[in-house]
């Protein structure tokens, strides 16, 4: 059984909704070595997809779970996981992007059945966007489970909700669209009532730990963090940082190509006590 066996980990979440996350994606510099050290230590298989061979799907118990490219050097964009939100017009978040002062790095660039941009916020968080254009266009991937949970580490997340709120329309009142409440000094993102992510203060943009500057942690349920870190170390990974949580366990893990990832035995990113 690997780390990740997915009949032992915990429930993900659904991604659906307008403006929801919908996607994970690692951009990384060597893709078959990505591969190996994931395939290794999250159980993952992967699959040549419509982007060309640069590009690959992880899936996990046969599920689609998250993409990798191997693009960072082609785009000149850091390695990292980030994650896309859904969206009906690529142009239109660019243009509230930059009104807002965030950064478009790549796009709107057409890949496959759909259209991508690539941005930071103004703090420097990167994260994509992703407008589906292919026949019987949904807003949300097919099936009902995500593998990621996200949370943004930011410098105000009051501040942050406000940028992507009025980026990505959050609270706009479409049907299945995103809501955010404000629990505990954080800020928890719902779509369809179920809460997909969440927005944190306390990032220090110019600190040289990658951890403490502002990004989007993509989080990973594993039935065994114990396990999985092991794993990650034999494979050449790194640990950053192990927490205990109210319930559960959470560690930090850098892969060999410096991408950051987190995985967690915690069964929902709102603490039971939120609701």
């Amino acid at each position: 059984m690997t780390p990740s066996e997915p009949r032992t980990a915990p429930e993900p979440a659904v991604l659906s909704g307008a403006s929801a996350p919908c996607w994970v994606h690692l951009v990384t510099r060597d893709l078959e070595d990505a591969q190996r050290f994931y395939g290794a230590v999250l159980g993952w298989t992967f699959r040549r997809g419509p982007l060309g061979r640069d590009f690959v799907m992880a899936r996990s118990d046969g599920v689609p779970a998250a993409g990798i490219g191997a693009v960072a050097s082609a785009f000149q964009v850091a390695v990292a996981w980030m994650p896309y939100f859904s969206v009906q017009d690529a142009d239109l978040v660019a243009s509230r992007i930059r009104e807002r002062s965030g950064t478009v790095a790549v796009g709107p660039l057409t890949l496959g059945q759909g259209r991508a941009v690539l941005a930071a916020d103004r703090d420097g968080a990167s994260f994509g966007v992703w407008e589906w254009t292919g026949r019987a266009a949904t807003l949300a991937p097919s099936g009902n489970r995500a593998h990621a949970w996200l949370r943004l580490r930011t410098r105000d997340a009051f501040d942050a909700a406000i940028f992507y709120g009025e980026v990505l329309g959050w609270e706009s009142g479409e049907p299945g669209g995103c809501e955010v409440a404000y629990v505990k000094e954080e800020v928890l993102v719902r779509c369809n009532g179920r809460p997909l992510a969440r927005i944190s203060s306390g990032a220090v943009e110019s600190a040289p730990d990658p951890q403490v500057r502002p990004h989007w942690q993509v989080q990973f349920p594993v039935a065994d963090v114990d396990a999985t870190v092991l794993s990650a170390e034999r494979h050449g990974g790194t640990v950053m940082e192990r927490r205990d949580v109210p319930q559960g366990k959470e560690a930090t893990l850098r892969d060999p190509d410096g991408g950051l990832f987190t995985v967690t035995d915690v069964r929902s990113p709102a603490s039971a006590d939120d609701d």
